[in-house]
């Protein structure tokens, strides 16, 4: 049987930044939640302190055991694609840890193929209420 394909994926510089992120505060976790302005960015907060939701879907897991999870509408209308972790110049209008750095996190997509699809939806993925949120 084929392996699942990640959902998730992170850029070097992206990782860097990360683990910098972790040596600095500790475990932390991803959180898209969809929205206006930098709502739809992925944001980055220390993981005791976000609070996942029921519905939220977790993507997957980043280095550093990293989850990155995403709100339930969000998650519809990315669910077809695979999502990559990135890192640019620029501060976002968020709460998100890097903010500080004058960089921000965004997220570049690409389709997945049907294969892809396929072998998600086989496998679908875990919830806050799943792992008792």
């Amino acid at each position: 049987m084929a392996a699942v394909p990640a959902r998730i994926d992170i850029t070097e510089a992206a990782a860097r930044l990360l683990a910098e992120l972790v040596e600095r505060h500790g475990p932390v976790m991803f959180h898209q939640s969809g929205g206006c302005c930098d709502g739809s960015s992925p944001m980055c907060y220390p993981r005791n302190e976000f609070r996942v939701g029921a519905a939220d879907v977790l993507l997957g897991r980043l280095p550093g055991d990293t989850p990155f999870w995403m709100s339930a509408d969000q998650f519809e209308y990315w669910r077809h694609t695979h999502l990559t972790v990135d890192v640019v110049p620029g501060r976002g209008s968020g709460f998100s840890l890097e903010a500080p750095e004058g960089v921000r996190f965004l997220i570049r997509s690409r389709l997945l193929s049907d294969a892809e699809v396929e072998a998600l939806d086989a496998d679908p993925p875990r919830t806050g209420a799943d792992l008792g949120a």
